[in-house]
């Protein structure tokens, strides 16, 4: 059973458009479940100061990416980059299933690796990173 945050922002997900300002554009899927989104940001002086996202995705999915992506604004890029499962866990006050994980992760992995983009850094982070 979701808790009442996880049914409010999958049903009412703030932020859902596309960001036309945008620093970076980044898209990602999740193959096992056929979730992806697309996630816009607008950075400056290496924070996070704005995003957007459009996606087909689960309800753990867009709840937790919409929930994660709040929690980001005025963060500092590298802050992001160090951000894991855990972080994700603590936000939205409970574990996921093992079966979920990834999806609760999409959000987070679509956001470091459109930040390691922008950066030009040569990573692409995949699931085992985060998780």
């Amino acid at each position: 059973m979701y808790n009442e945050t996880i049914t409010f922002y999958s049903k009412t997900p703030p932020n859902k458009w596309e960001l036309t300002n945008y620093s970076v554009k980044y898209y990602e899927d999740n193959s096992i479940c056929g979730d992806d989104l697309d996630v816009y940001l607008k950075i400056e002086d290496n924070r996070i100061i704005d995003f957007s996202f459009m996606w087909d995705t689960a309800i753990i999915t867009t709840a937790c990416a919409s929930i994660f992506w709040e929690s980001i604004i005025d963060v500092w890029l590298n802050d992001v980059l160090r951000m894991d499962y855990n972080t994700i866990e603590e936000l939205i006050w409970m574990p996921v299933s093992p079966r979920r994980k990834q999806a609760s992760v999409l959000g987070l992995l679509t956001t470091r690796n459109a930040i390691h983009d922008y950066l030009q850094d040569g990573i692409k982070d995949d699931f085992d990173d985060v998780m």
